[in-house]
């Protein structure tokens, strides 16, 4: 049997450096794959001797991106340390500040991280305006902006730059590869989109910044509650965060929800086949706290849990006592599969193995990502939107089930089913993008309750925000995790607490999950696993591997390590650790 080693390296549109080794088989089908980061992430061991109060500004910086996310769960790993309940305030806006990170997310995600792996610029050159704007209103029945007159002056925009080569952003892509199946009209709406969302990621930005402070790296969320004391007694401040949401809702319904169902149409044969599926064990940790009770047992809008082997009928509650980190096949000095509360972070870099032909390949049978690999119960899972829309079908959960069933009713309509389509379309590259949009509309639309129960509660008189605890009495030994989910995924951070100091630290985010290697009984990982069966048209041009990546929204971040495209390091870097501020 003839086989071919691919490489792509780095994979872009992501936040971070990614490896992809993949190998085809005669057919051009993937038989077997490999991701691999070469960034490595030394926060824990930054944080470790520090006031544990402070733990949330420095673990922000773990990503430049969720920044908002890591400090919550940082936060909460030490209010749950301490046993501190927030005012109810305070419970709400920080899931506004969460909610606005979502619906800025996973748009950003989708048109400028994953649309141009479903969207050819050049061919909406070729697109008839007048059809491309009558074509909008199959997808929706008050299209986003795309009249006639608006998709015309974006062609012409694009041709002129591309005829006079200077496409930017969209250059050195992979166009006209057949892999791409929109039409060109199909292809000039979702660019006028991908154009449009460009200020409704400034909008969401602003959003985030009202009571957070600024964005990135928010500062308002402390220990306790939150300091947007202002923010939230001023009901302009509040009017404009509503008025920019329904803004944003405004284009999530009627431009992101029917771009994916367009382009959800079109590749139906891929959901329908399962291509992408991957694991298929899913594992949330649950999120957006509804009441104030004790903060692990108060009803969430997305429930906490496990699915294995796609089954929906069964759903396994979830126990963070199962979670563990293996770094067989990480460059980590060796160790069994460590809980987070007793995680290592003692790096031990292998290099790559070196070819004949020139270029460096990874040493698969041995170390080979600063990424370690967590298990669940001895399981590797999932983790990110399709795993939320998937623990919340199982757990029958009202709203899921309903913005969930609504979309399969309208892919059902437009493949002519006469039906909706089937759950397991979900259970894709294809479905694994529609899940992100789903959840996006009803967050979107939840949000808009949250801001009016803020509204409410403050103008009837209560503007509690902190709760106030006695630090030198709960800090002497603790310990304790914050769970939950950023936008691509279960997110925890673990403190341990020893003399008022923290002893141990440890952050396991959703792509430490989702883009892990081997473990330690050779399973792969969630990237691995959803690439195996994938035929690719063309290897010169792996746009089906980008696209099934990029289906996970990857984000790897905090590099120490450079090389360049043949291994060679051109540089290291030492951080001193020890000291104190």
């Amino acid at each position: 049997m003839s086989k071919k080693h691919i490489i792509v390296d780095p994979i872009t549109r992501i936040e971070g450096h990614l490896r992809i080794e993949a190998v085809i088989d005669e057919n051009n089908t993937i038989v077997d794959a490999y991701a691999s980061s070469a960034m490595f992430r030394g926060i824990e061991t930054i944080l470790k001797g520090r006031d544990p109060r402070d733990a949330g500004m420095l673990s922000m910086r773990i990503c430049g991106v969720c920044t908002g996310t890591h400090y919550a769960r940082s936060i909460e790993a030490v209010e749950h340390a301490f046993n501190v309940t927030v005012p109810k305030n305070a419970r709400i806006v920080r899931n506004l500040l969460q909610g606005a990170l979502y619906v800025h997310d996973h748009v950003v995600h989708f048109y400028h991280l994953h649309a141009l792996d479903w969207v050819d610029i050049i061919s909406a050159l070729q697109a008839d305006p007048k059809a491309a704007a009558q074509e909008a209103f199959k997808w929706s029945d008050n299209p986003y902006m795309v009249g006639e007159g608006e998709l015309k002056t974006i062609q012409e925009r694009i041709s002129k730059f591309a005829k006079q080569g200077r496409l930017g952003l969209f250059a050195n892509a992979y166009w006209g590869n057949k892999h791409y199946k929109l039409t060109p009209e199909q292809n000039l709406i979702a660019v006028a989109h991908y154009l449009q969302a460009l200020d409704m990621q400034r909008d969401a930005s602003k959003m985030m910044a009202i009571f957070g402070g600024k964005m990135p790296h928010p500062q308002s969320i402390v220990v306790g509650g939150v300091t947007c004391v202002q923010d939230i007694q001023n009901p302009a401040r509040i009017a404009q965060f509503k008025s920019l949401l329904n803004k944003h809702r405004n284009f999530i319904k009627r431009a992101y929800l029917a771009d994916v169902l367009m382009a959800g149409t079109v590749y139906a044969d891929e959901a329908l086949d399962g291509t992408g599926a991957g694991l298929k064990n899913f594992m949330s940790y649950g999120d957006f706290r509804l009441d104030d009770t004790e903060f692990y047992k108060a009803a969430l809008l997305f429930p906490s849990g496990v699915v294995l082997n796609g089954d929906l009928s069964k759903l396994y509650p979830l126990d963070q006592n199962k979670i563990a980190e293996d770094v067989s096949h990480a460059w980590y000095k060796d160790s069994k599969p460590l809980h987070p509360y007793v995680g290592e972070t003692e790096p031990e870099f292998t290099g790559f193995e070196k070819k004949e032909d020139g270029y460096a390949y990874l040493k698969t049978e041995g170390k080979y990502s600063w990424i370690k690999s967590p298990i669940y119960d001895d399981k590797r899972v999932e983790v990110g939107p399709l795993a939320r829309i998937v623990i919340g079908l199982a757990a029958k959960d009202e709203n899921i089930t309903k913005y969930a069933t609504n979309f399969l009713a309208k892919l059902g309509k437009t493949l002519g089913l006469g039906k909706a389509a089937p759950a397991s379309v979900i259970f894709s590259t294809v479905g694994r993008t529609a899940a992100r949009a789903i959840e996006t509309e009803l967050m979107a639309d939840v949000m808009m309750e949250w801001v009016d129960e803020l509204a409410a509660n403050v103008a009837s008189g209560d503007l509690s925000t902190w709760t106030e605890f006695d630090f030198d009495s709960v800090s002497k030994d603790a310990k304790g995790y914050g769970m939950a989910e950023a936008p691509r995924g279960a997110l925890g951070h673990w403190v341990v607490i020893k003399d008022g100091k923290i002893q141990n630290y440890q952050a396991v985010v959703p792509s430490t999950w989702n883009a892990a290697p081997r473990d330690y009984k050779g399973r792969m990982g969630a990237y691995e696993s959803a690439l195996i069966g994938t035929k690719v048209a063309d290897p010169d041009q792996p746009l089906e591997i980008l696209r099934t990546i990029h289906s996970f929204d990857p984000c790897i971040a905090c590099a120490v390590h450079i090389i360049d495209t043949k291994g060679k390091e051109l540089g290291s870097f030492k951080v001193n650790t020890s000291c104190s501020i």
